[in-house]
């Protein structure tokens, strides 16, 4: 067992961390930074400060009572990250309501699914989502009111919210009455072995998780941070919703996630956290940038840069210290070359640069590392608010997801299951008690699922999820995520991969082509149909992919390799039949679908 201790911040206190809940936490940075700017989006075409935001808040707060909405009752969200949510979300949250966010990816059916669990009777979202949303209400008994941040036919506006409000309404009396342990938000776990479990977050527990994030990044006073992820999840909730609450934050919302890039240089973010692809995207974008530049004596200067940031990664990751004469030849390099990159990208700006949700190819995070960029890998759960590891600024050991945060005790199971107790877990499963039960141990465990191990210096790595593991007809266990790991990054064109051979004799993958850059290749190898269908049949595409297949089985034991492999002939959208919106691959949704073409793998 082991637990992690950190200094408390050194050059100011954070006093929104003393308040008992995350409605005092908000008052309290209202109150201190009334002129900073809470809320933006790109280019300041909205730009909103904390007073404006607070102001806001009480408004919606008091419409939402007149509406019927109070302590203890439930409000469902399905919205773009835009500054329509933090309002809405914020205002309930003062009610004592627990507002809770939907994927925008999902179905009718499975929004139904949510609402009879959360029995919410008011449902928020906008023009893109209103159909849907409508047939939800029309399947719904509990639903009555949908309201619509940017008009539709049959619902309530923000204005018409406000309109509701009740003369007598007290907001600061109705805010203080929210107790530490009223369920704050619910969190539906995304589905990746079986229908979604609400998970109750506690006012408390946020804010734990708060003091423990404190503890492991000293976030500057007025830190930016980009909104782009889906609030449905405890990362984006965290990070540009309830920290900023927190700390101070301005936040810029970012609607589509696939122009986050773009977003960089105007955020030029204190702190940024994203799921593995898009770091996995941005490095093969990097790359393939230096790779087609035309003036040669730039890409020389690129990639002699580039590996002496290598050079000196390497040596930093083997627990050396870097000799003096390639200190000073990085020193130049970051001058010349890696300082204009991070600049370019951003991401010069940064004190803390995250990546967690999945398992990140060592190499992916050794590449940002080259450009100065320390990418640290952090672990958590919707169960622990996204809190339990996480390597530090100042130390990172890539291939772990860090030692346990501070005020976090972890141990692990003797199957190598990791356990952990914090006060930032969770309240339990709504509506479930029985799975609350199965995922407690007897001395009050979280139960996580995934298999981890520790290493001499107390860093913790996670190995593969308890029930995933690849356990072949000989009995070996593999971890299929190490493996799909080493596939993506051995060839541009691979986008997703799934690894299967439980009880199998061999190891076989389905792929699919990345659609960013099979295009580009497809022109650059004059083929002329890019489509798809087209690319997975080519034999200058299998080629490539076998290639890269190959590059990949050398980086793995024997066992693990991949014997066959079959490229499909479509894209995985996050929220479809293959991944979950976070991007989590759903394998046994995939085993059942594409079973034929599993078994012709195993045919000969």
């Amino acid at each position: 067992m082991t637990t992690a201790e950190t200094g408390a911040r050194e050059d100011f206190e954070v006093k929104a961390l003393k308040e008992s809940t995350i409605c005092g936490a908000f008052q309290v940075t209202a109150r201190e930074f009334p002129d900073r700017v809470a809320i933006r989006t790109k280019g300041d075409e909205l730009s909103m400060t904390w007073s404006g935001y607070n102001d806001k808040v009480k408004q919606l707060a008091a419409g939402l009572a007149g509406l019927g909405l109070k302590r203890g009752d439930t409000i469902g969200v399905m919205l773009t990250n835009r500054p329509e949510f933090h309002w809405v979300d914020a205002a309930a949250m003062h009610l004592g309501a627990t507002p809770y966010s939907v994927y925008n990816t999902y179905s009718p059916e499975q929004i139904e699914y949510l609402v009879s669990d959360a029995q919410n009777s008011i449902l928020v979202t906008e023009q893109a989502f209103l159909d849907t949303v409508m047939k939800v209400k029309e399947a719904c008994g509990s639903v009555e009111h949908v309201i619509s941040v940017d008009g539709g036919e049959g619902t309530l506006s923000l204005d018409d919210v406000e309109s509701k409000a009740a003369g007598d309404f007290d907001f600061e009396a109705t805010w203080k009455a929210v107790d530490p342990d009223d369920v704050l938000t619910l969190i539906y776990t995304s589905g990746t072995t079986g229908p979604p479990k609400g998970v109750q977050i506690t006012h408390a527990n946020v804010l734990a998780a708060g003091r423990s994030f404190d503890k492991i990044i000293k976030f500057p006073d007025g830190a930016r941070v980009v909104s782009y992820l889906p609030m449905a999840h405890i990362a984006e909730r965290s990070c540009s919703h309830y920290l900023p609450m927190e700390f101070g934050f301005s936040t810029t919302c970012c609607p589509d996630a696939r122009q986050v890039v773009a977003y960089l240089p105007d955020v030029r973010p204190s702190w940024f956290f994203s799921v593995p692809r898009i770091y996995e995207k941005l490095k093969a974008a990097i790359e393939a940038g230096v790779e087609h530049e035309q003036d040669e004596q730039k890409k020389q200067a690129t990639q002699w840069a580039l590996s002496v940031g290598m050079k000196k990664v390497q040596a930093e990751q083997s627990g050396q210290e870097v000799p003096d004469e390639l200190a000073q030849e990085y020193a130049k390099a970051d001058e010349l070359v890696l300082s204009k990159i991070r600049e370019r990208l951003g991401l010069d700006q940064l004190e803390a640069l995250n990546v967690g949700a999945a398992p990140t190819p060592r190499e992916v995070i050794e590449f940002f590392h080259t450009l100065g960029l320390p990418l640290a890998e952090l672990w958590g759960m919707s169960e622990t608010c996204g809190a339990g590891c996480c390597n530090r600024p100042d130390h990172i050991k890539i291939g772990t997801v860090g030692p346990p945060a501070p005020e976090t005790d972890i141990k692990l199971d003797e199957d190598g299951e990791v356990l952990i107790k914090a006060d930032y877990v969770m309240k339990g499963y709504r509506n479930q008690p029985d799975k609350t039960k199965e995922t407690m141990t007897d001395d009050g465990y979280l139960r996580t699922g995934d298999i981890g191990q520790f290493d001499d210096d107390g860093f913790l790595k996670i190995v593969d999820r308890k029930k995933e593991l690849i356990i072949n007809a000989a009995g070996k266990n593999m971890s299929p995520a190490n493996i799909e790991a080493k596939v993506k990054t051995s060839s541009q064109l691979i986008g997703q991969a799934i690894a299967i051979g439980d009880g199998r004799p061999y190891n076989v993958a389905l792929l699919t082509l990345d659609p960013d850059v099979a295009p580009g290749f497809a022109q650059q190898n004059g083929i002329e149909d890019s489509s798809p269908e087209a690319l997975a049949g080519n034999e200058k595409v299998i080629e490539e992919v076998q290639a890269g297949i190959d590059r990949a089985n050398e980086a793995l034991a024997r066992v693990e390799q991949i014997k066959k492999f079959k490229i499909l002939p479509t894209d995985w959208e996050p929220g479809g039949d293959e991944l979950t919106p976070t991007m989590k691959l759903k394998r046994k949704p995939i085993g059942e679908k594409y079973k034929d073409d599993i078994e012709a793998l195993y045919a000969k």
